[in-house]
């Protein structure tokens, strides 16, 4: 049931693949459990997914030949499997034209674009088939009459929205990402001696957390840029993974971090991995709101993180985190949480930040939004 006792709702999510390093795919399994356990009925429309009791799966996987092909075949493809079932809400996580409500966990692709060339859209991104393609899509999709909501993750995303689309601004609703708060929590840093010591780092100094696949657009560089300029010989521990970490292998050799770099890869449970951190150091060049940063504010890290990054909205400046753009002010930053003790205050008052923001919360906000448009 939702909030107002009506019957069950019925919804269709839509999402192409699950990755279990993806965070766009683990909001979305978050969301599904949660809404399941409210009651509501829930069918994702997939290429492929995680099994999970209560929810109904349907199988979408059209073949496909790259990109423009994968993401022009889906939406296709997924929206006419719909045109013979009933929902009471369509609500796609990818970008398509026959969606009622639309989260926009991926923020907007042109937003993106400019943020990675220094803020200009360059005319070969305006012509590149797969970029034309998703700015086209973006375009009808928000400006179309049939789409009733738009979930923005934060209010960076609302406001690139607005900017650059003809759409009414009531439709547009931040409802931020829910972070399990009883996975992700303090008491993992009981665990920190014994999981450093076998995994070969010292515990007797700093050690910084990034988490991320993908590191270009995540500011992997950036991070160990300024880590290289930090007194204290702090270290770096990086989740994640990337079909150029090579390169990245070959930069800490050259920034002379041979050692104080430490790769652990893809993890399936990044939980126990925070707690052996300082805070988390994650740069981003264009993010709309990573987990990530919910999940080290939940776990007692402070956050340092980027004014391109969705989850400053939650920094509260020198309490919990830092926002910083150049690789000076994450030095600073940097060299700020190297004391245990200001790591320590901040990270209390991160995980104070994070508290509100649980499963729970977020499907009621969810539900909220559900039922009012229900009866409209």
């Amino acid at each position: 049931m939702h909030p107002d006792n009506s019957p069950t709702l019925r919804i269709a999510l839509i999402r192409q693949t699950y990755r279990t390093d993806g965070g766009a795919e683990r909001f979305v399994s978050r969301a599904l459990n949660a809404l399941a356990q409210r009651g509501a009925e829930i069918t994702l429309f997939a290429r492929k997914w995680e099994s999970q009791p209560g929810i109904r799966f349907e199988t979408c996987n059209p073949v496909y030949l790259g990109r423009l092909s994968r993401d022009r075949g889906f939406a296709r493809a997924v929206c006419k499997q719909l045109t013979s079932q009933s929902f009471d809400f369509v609500q796609s996580h990818e970008r398509l034209t026959c969606c009622d409500i639309y989260r926009a966990g991926d923020g907007v692709h042109q937003a993106w674009l400019e943020r990675r060339n220094g803020g200009t859209l360059r005319w070969q991104d305006r012509l590149a088939p797969y970029h034309r393609y998703v700015m086209q899509t973006e375009q009808a999709m928000f400006e179309s009459q049939h789409l009733r909501a738009v979930i923005c993750n934060s209010n960076m995303v609302r406001n690139e929205i607005l900017e650059r689309f003809a759409i009414a601004p009531e439709k547009l609703h931040v409802i931020y990402n829910g972070v399990d708060t009883e996975r992700f929590h303090p008491g993992h840093r009981g665990e920190r001696e014994k999981r450093l010591r076998a995994l070969g780092i010292p515990s007797d100094v700093p050690i910084f957390l990034f988490v991320g696949s993908g590191f270009a657009r995540k500011g992997l560089q950036a991070a160990m840029e300024a880590l290289a300029l930090v007194t204290g010989s702090p270290h770096l521990i990086v989740l994640g993974k990337d079909k150029h970490a090579e390169r990245y292998v070959a930069l800490a050799e050259k920034l002379g971090l041979v050692g104080r770099v430490h790769w652990a890869g893809t993890v399936n449970d990044p939980a126990p991995w925070y707690g052996l951190a300082y805070a988390l150091i994650l740069p981003t060049t264009y993010d709309p709101f990573p987990n990530v940063v919910l999940e080290a504010l939940a776990s007692g890290l402070a956050v340092i993180t980027t004014s391109g990054c969705g989850g400053a909205e939650m920094i509260d400046a020198e309490k919990n985190g830092f926002v910083r753009d150049d690789t000076e002010g994450l030095r600073d930053a940097l060299t700020q949480l190297c004391d245990p003790v200001t790591a320590q205050r901040m990270g209390d008052q991160a995980r104070r930040t994070a508290e509100p923001c649980t499963l729970d919360a977020m499907s009621e906000k969810l539900l909220t939004l559900y039922a009012a448009l229900a009866a409209t």
